[in-house]
């Protein structure tokens, strides 16, 4: 599909936007460094729903500006926390907090999501008209990991045992962009480096839309591109699958705009991206299902698609 306006209806025109950053959110404790926050919302509107986007490792609040930009446009507050791995805060890998930065990767999450009223009123002029009732998350990569876990994924023991639920009723869908299957598949270095990688799915209940790319090929794992399909294929109903063809871990470029890191740079791949995950989104949060009937009907019915969708 290499015209995206298909998708775009006159309600979803998109809107000036604000952006504020950083916002400071104290985070006492072991953590040693407060929490940096960037908002992003449009300047109009009232009853604005929330997405918190976690990013992929290195990243910060800076980065995937081809999604946060446009779900801002289109009525969303976006809300980017920079967690402890990202490059900006050079954190060295032997640094005592490495372990745990995954755990405090979803205590970021956490926080934010407790200081919503504090980060409304950071943005001038977006006071009052934030739906705190209506909140997404979503994520790349390790930030798709860190947001599953809020929606009902567990982390499993060494010995099989699901860990801690660290489900959040406060969430009502989510976005996985990317994210890493289960951990049967590990290379024995990930294994060894990164134990948290052993999700379970069978408890993620909570609505989500998982993204992933038929030529995304990760060192982690012993498998190939279906790897990554492993969140719908072993999640409980209520899940959509968007499969692009021939991308890769970025999925055409969304950590951001001639990312070095994209190796598979398509604007059209991205705008797919923006406009089934902001479909998905209105339908989950706001009950419109327009946008989203429109992106299935146009996947269908386009001779060269560059993906496909299906839902449970």
């Amino acid at each position: 599909m290499s015209d995206s306006s298909s998708l775009t209806t006159p309600r979803e025109a998109p809107a000036a936007v604000v952006s504020v950053k950083p916002v400071t959110l104290p985070a006492p404790g072991e953590r040693g460094e407060d929490l940096q926050v960037r908002v992003s919302a449009p300047v109009s509107g009232r009853d604005l729903p929330v997405i918190v986007f976690s990013h992929g490792f290195g990243w910060s609040m800076d980065g995937y500006a081809p999604l946060s930009d446009h779900w801002a446009a289109h009525g969303f507050v976006v809300i980017q926390p920079t967690h402890l791995d990202s490059r900006t805060l050079s954190i060295p890998a032997e640094d005592p907090r490495t372990p745990r930065i995954w755990r405090y990767r979803i205590e970021d999450i956490t926080r934010v999501l407790d200081r919503l009223a504090v980060l409304e009123a950071s943005v001038p002029g977006l006071a009052g008209r934030v739906d705190h009732d209506r909140v997404a998350v979503a994520g790349h990569s390790w930030g798709a990991q860190t947001v599953s876990t809020l929606l009902g994924a567990r982390v499993l023991d060494a010995d099989g045992t699901p860990g801690e639920d660290m489900s959040d009723t406060r969430v009502k869908a989510g976005v996985l962009l990317a994210l890493t299957g289960l951990g049967d598949d590990l290379t024995p270095f990930a294994a060894e480096h990164f134990p948290f990688m052993r999700p379970s799915f069978d408890t993620m209940t909570t609505s989500a839309l998982i993204v992933a790319g038929d030529n995304d090929r990760s060192r982690l794992s012993t498998r190939g591109p279906d790897w990554f399909t492993d969140p719908y294929t072993h999640s409980p109903a209520g899940k959509s699958l968007l499969t692009l063809f021939g991308a890769e871990h970025s999925l055409g470029g969304i950590p951001g705009h001639q990312s070095a890191e994209t190796t598979d740079e398509s604007p059209a791949r991205v705008a797919l991206v923006q406009q089934v995950t902001t479909a998905f989104l209105r339908s989950t949060l706001l009950g419109d299902d327009t946008g989203w009937k429109a992106a299935a009907t146009a996947l269908e019915e386009n001779p060269e698609p560059l993906g496909t969708l299906r839902s449970k």
